[in-house]
């Protein structure tokens, strides 16, 4: 069993600062690539920045510049730090892993994801 946990959403005024965290626990055996997706009411969820297990990083344009993707491989850790917040970045985060389970199977996990709403 692999799970995946995310923390650190909330509520925070427009030009504040939050950061997400995913814990990834159970029967690891590797973790690819992981992300971080958003889904805002009424849209579909997007891809906000991924980050391979090398530590190559891509960003949402709509992100870029605001949006710090990074990754504690030791402590199986995603994290997503959010400066200069906007309205428009309201939605709920996912994290994402593709990860390698000690019986050598391989699949996408999702945590449940975190609100993250952002007040003008």
């Amino acid at each position: 069993q692999v799970q995946l946990v995310e923390s650190g959403g909330g509520l925070v005024q427009a030009g504040g600062s939050l950061r997400l965290s995913c814990a990834a626990s159970g029967s690891i055996g590797g973790i690819n690539a992981m992300g971080w997706y958003r889904q805002a009411p009424g849209k579909q969820r997007e891809l906000v920045a991924r980050i391979t297990s090398a530590g190559t990083t891509t960003y949402a344009e709509a992100v870029k510049g605001r949006f710090t993707i990074s990754r504690d491989n030791a402590r199986h850790t995603l994290y997503l730090q959010m400066s200069n917040l906007k309205p428009e970045d309201t939605a709920v985060y996912y994290c994402n892993a593709d990860i390698t389970t000690w019986s050598w199977s391989r699949r996408d996990y999702w945590g449940q994801g975190t609100q993250v709403t952002v007040s003008s």
